[in-house]
């Protein structure tokens, strides 16, 4: 089974990775490994205090399939991490990456959107990257999108997400799908 890294720092969004999270762990067998910048506790915009299973410096795209990023208030605050090199290590390794809210934009700053289909929260937030050269592959829609490998995400919709990111790692079928939507179904 796949194993995926959710890079969380404080002030993440909680809601955002967390359908995917319990979809991948409990319904389909995946290891799903929390990480820090510096592997202590973090706290989410909810409150939830999460201790991480490893620190950033150990997701590497040899141990891991997927690199899943949450959105949240570090990136408006000045205090995000800085996800380009383990971004494009990952996409370098053929690996998925996935970036919800905040953090899809922080994908746009690393120029992996430049030349495939994505979204985010708008377009203007990915602009403010001078990095950016991606407009023309924006595709402005309240879903996620996944091209090549690529998953983005705006922050309303963890549920599209959680299925992009799900498709882009082979592990979409009518039954996780049906898993996922009676999931979805109970906890709304």
């Amino acid at each position: 089974m796949p194993r995926i890294a959710v890079a969380l720092q404080s002030d993440f969004a909680d809601w955002e990775p967390a359908l995917l999270m319990a979809a991948a762990r409990y319904y389909l067998g995946c290891e799903v490994l929390t990480a820090s910048p510096d592997g202590q506790p973090v706290v989410s915009m909810g409150g939830l205090k999460v201790t991480p299973d490893i620190g950033f410096a150990e997701i590497d795209p040899e141990r891991f399939d997927a690199l899943v990023i949450p959105g949240g208030y570090a990136w408006e605050k000045g205090q995000a991490f800085d996800f380009t090199d383990m971004a494009r290590g990952f996409r370098a390794e053929n690996k998925v990456v996935a970036g919800i809210c905040a953090a899809a934009s922080a994908l746009a700053a690393t120029g992996l959107l430049d030349n495939v289909a994505h979204t985010g929260n708008s377009l203007a937030s990915h602009g403010k990257y001078p990095g950016y050269h991606g407009a023309d592959h924006y595709r402005d829609q309240p879903q996620a999108v996944s091209d090549r490998g690529i998953v983005t995400a705006p922050g309303s919709a963890p549920d599209t997400f959680a299925t992009e990111v799900l498709k882009a790692l082979d592990l979409w079928t009518p039954e996780a799908e049906a898993e996922l939507s009676a999931f979805a179904a109970e906890h709304r």
